[in-house]
């Protein structure tokens, strides 16, 4: 699986983490930065890697800030995309099961790297369930489409 990849300063450790666990379990990643610790603005970093995902080059992403809350909202401003901000592998299943999400958010303040990477691992291995939960998934895309002129 292509793998589209981005943090901002605050969640370089955990991207330097997740690059590794991608790697070793056979997917590609591509890096969209930030590949240092000076301060910088997640939006920058967020909306190439889903614009990526967006557009098929990339299966899915995988996003990183200090809290993982203003990357996923970036990333929910490109449209197709559906961007779950997550802390357990709960919620990881589920985002995928029922909504289809096609990107992930961490806080690197918020999660350490062994939950984490098991959070990745639930995520890329889960499928979206479709049945009645397609139908959701379509109204998300109904809204996209009024409001992403």
């Amino acid at each position: 699986m292509k793998i589209a990849v981005a943090c901002d300063h605050g969640g370089l450790e955990l991207k330097k983490a997740v690059l590794v666990y991608l790697k070793d379990h056979g997917h590609e990643a591509v890096d969209f930065g930030t590949c240092s610790d000076a301060s910088c603005d997640y939006p920058d970093f967020a909306l190439p890697a889903a614009e990526a995902v967006a557009c098929g080059e990339c299966d899915k992403g995988i996003l990183i800030c200090s809290t993982g809350i203003g990357i996923s909202i970036a990333a929910n401003k490109v449209k197709g995309i559906r961007c779950a901000h997550c802390h357990d592998t709960y919620s990881a299943k589920y985002t995928r099961l029922h909504n289809d999400a096609n990107m992930i958010a961490f806080g690197q303040k918020v999660i350490g790297e062994g939950l984490m990477l098991e959070i990745v691992d639930t995520f890329l291995n889960t499928g979206f369930e479709g049945g009645r939960h397609q139908r959701r998934v379509d109204k998300i895309s109904a809204i996209e489409e009024k409001y992403f002129k």
